[in-house]
């Protein structure tokens, strides 16, 4: 959704904020005074202002209580009006439960609605025999007056009338950090509760009830399938997952790609409050079928583009409700996109001024992703050091952690990278305010890119590197005019403090092709998106990467690699437009795609396929 047609559907409203001034110095002529942010250029005062929307994760969710006959739903928002759609959950014969809806709906009105289990879902309905056992799980589709689908949840009841509302994994369980030894096992319940995870004998605990719960499970032997028990209050869920090989044993098997799931066309479930679910739900499934150990997900989930943490904690739970069916058995390693921003909005009658949403350390858009998220630790720290820190004695950028990181399983390393990093997205006014750039990779990140490829290129269990980004080094189609390339103008860059960086954007482009290219032998491809189709970009010697108008240093490519770009998991699709490096793409598609790397030692090959049709879209032997 472009932020234009965004403005039009929502309400603006000037907010208030009453918490003390916290504006970092790395921005510049934002201020604060009598509860007010603002930006003032030239004597004009342009104030913060913010979407009301109350379509939050709180509210959606609803609280749900029990009653005589069922469950009630109170949406907290008076407003609202349309359909419950609603049905049990048959967990015992299907490893990936979804909801059966039922033949009728519930009217929502002003808010509220009551499903009746007892007379509606019982007898010939009752196909999970919560009559007998006392307990089931309701999954149930909030959709809105104009039948646009606003979220899918479910809540687990117990008692056969009177009604009570269960102990609920709301979100989860997933597969996080796998390991040759275990695992960190992630959900959310309804209710704080201490959880447990039962692998055989072994029992792994929180440490204190929560209703966030991330159980590191550890002592297991590799490359070997377990059952996990899940353990929340008096309630108990059953999967598996396998673990990871010892690190360059050099097994066979397939991982999994693709990015930009933001909703798409057509309607229904093409977008369930920010998320193509339709899509999605495929891609999932096709993965499941395919047996792949992992999935790297890069970047533009959801919408976004919101003012409120709220509102894109709702696009993310939607997201990860539909994945979750199938990430209960294996990692599915999401990272941001610009889609994924989260922003301070300063919007006067002619200008617009958008920054990455402050204090960072709570309210940015890392912040709320990291929150969203289970991912590695071991990426950079933030922008803070670097030679443009206006006070190396205080934190002043947003963190990177959970946002940029690497991986590895057995001999193949997934290094994500953060092209999205501070994001301002109103480009042309960033010498205005400060903040970063769509598809620029910051000093401090460079550096940790730089050091992580060293490491893995000395690593002797490591023979492939993808390097994973959400901005295309090489786009083709609807974002030429920025990624990495912005039409070939170089004068695109991050302000810090009012200062412009040293290097372009092509500048940029090209330390980041020297280092992946020239100067590593193990990196194979480039894994992006932001572009909404398929393409394979041949990146070596014989591809032109600049245009007739570039006057300054020009790298030469010493080996070829390959930008490959999978932006077609549900996001509305750009056609293939003129490029110098035209004659080097090859495979461009707007189907919806599946990328699938199988790996067996040294030998690395690439195929694509339709999630919603199951035909082979292309396949490519990258070694």
């Amino acid at each position: 959704m472009k932020f234009s047609s965004f403005i039009s559907l929502l309400l603006i409203s000037t907010s208030c904020f009453s918490q003390k001034a916290n504006i970092p110095e790395i921005h510049s002529n934002i201020n604060y005074k009598d509860g007010n942010y603002f930006v003032e250029v030239d004597g004009i005062k342009i104030p913060a202002q913010d979407y009301a929307n109350p379509l939050t994760l709180e509210n959606i969710r609803g609280k749900i209580t029990g009653t005589a006959s069922g469950l009630y739903f109170d949406f907290n928002d008076e407003t609202l009006s349309g359909k419950l759609i609603f049905g049990l959950i048959p967990f015992n014969d299907s490893k990936h439960p979804q909801p059966v809806y039922f033949a009728r709906s519930a009217d929502i009105k002003t808010g509220r609605v009551a499903v009746n289990i007892a007379n509606q879902l019982s007898g010939r309905y009752d196909m999970i025999n919560w009559e007998a056992t006392g307990r089931g799980t309701l999954g149930y589709r909030v959709i809105d007056a104009s039948g646009n689908l606003l979220f899918d949840g479910h809540i687990a009841f117990k008692g056969t009338g009177p009604f009570e509302v269960e102990h609920t994994i709301t979100e989860g369980p997933f597969i996080n950090l796998l390991q040759a030894d275990g695992a960190t096992i992630s959900f959310n319940t309804n209710k704080a509760v201490k959880a447990s995870v039962t692998i055989g004998d072994k029992v792994f605990r929180d440490d204190q009830p929560g209703t966030h719960h991330e159980i590191k499970v550890e002592g297991l032997n590799s490359h070997t399938k377990y059952d996990y028990t899940v353990t929340y209050g008096d309630v108990s869920v059953t999967y598996a997952f396998e673990t990871a090989p010892e690190a360059g044993t050099r097994t066979k098997f397939t991982f999994a790609y693709a990015s930009d799931s933001r909703s798409g066309n057509g309607g229904g479930e093409r977008n369930i409050h920010g998320t193509n679910g339709y899509i999605v739900k495929k891609i999932m499934a096709l993965a499941t079928q395919q047996e792949v150990k992992f999935m790297q997900f890069t970047g533009d989930l959801i919408n976004g583009y919101r003012t409120f943490g709220q509102e894109m904690d709702l696009e993310y739970t939607n997201w990860k409700h539909v994945v979750e069916p199938f990430a209960h058995y294996f990692p599915v390693v999401a990272t941001m996109g610009n889609h994924e921003a989260l922003m301070r909005a300063f919007i006067g009658e002619k200008t617009r001024y958008l920054v990455d949403r402050f204090p960072y350390e709570t309210e940015s858009a890392e912040a709320t992703f990291a929150r969203n998220f289970v991912n590695p630790l071991n990426g950079p720290d933030s922008e803070d050091g670097a030679s443009y820190d206006p006070n190396k004695k205080k934190v002043d950028f947003p963190s990177y952690k959970e946002t940029a990181f690497y991986y590895t399983y057995d001999n193949v390393a997934v290094v994500v990278m953060n092209s999205d990093y501070w994001y301002a997205p109103s480009t042309k006014e960033i010498p205005v305010t400060g903040g970063g750039m769509h598809g620029y990779i910051m000093d401090q990140q460079l550096a940790w890119l730089q050091a992580t490829i060293a490491k893995l290129e000395t690593d002797n269990d490591i023979d492939h590197i993808f390097v994973s980004q959400h901005t295309p080094c090489f786009p083709n189609g609807g974002h030429t005019r920025d990624d990495m390339w912005y039409g070939g103008n170089n004068d695109f860059r991050p302000y810090v403090a009012g200062k412009p960086l040293a290097k372009g954007i092509i500048e940029r482009r090209d330390q980041i092709l020297d280092l992946l290219v020239n100067r590593s032998k193990k990196t194979r491809a480039i894994l992006t998106g932001d572009e909404h189709n398929f393409a394979m970009t041949e990146i070596g010697p014989n591809t032109i990467i600049y245009d007739d108008n570039w006057d300054k240093d020009k790298i030469k490519l010493t080996r070829t690699i390959y930008q490959i770009n999978n932006g077609a998991a549900g996001a509305p699709y750009y056609a293939q437009v003129t490029t110098p490096w035209s004659s080097s793409v090859s495979g461009f598609t707007t189907q919806n795609a599946l990328v699938l790397f199988h790996v067996n030692g040294e030998s690395l090959t690439l195929e694509v396929l339709n999630p919603d049709t199951l035909e082979k879209v292309n396949e490519l032997k990258l070694r």
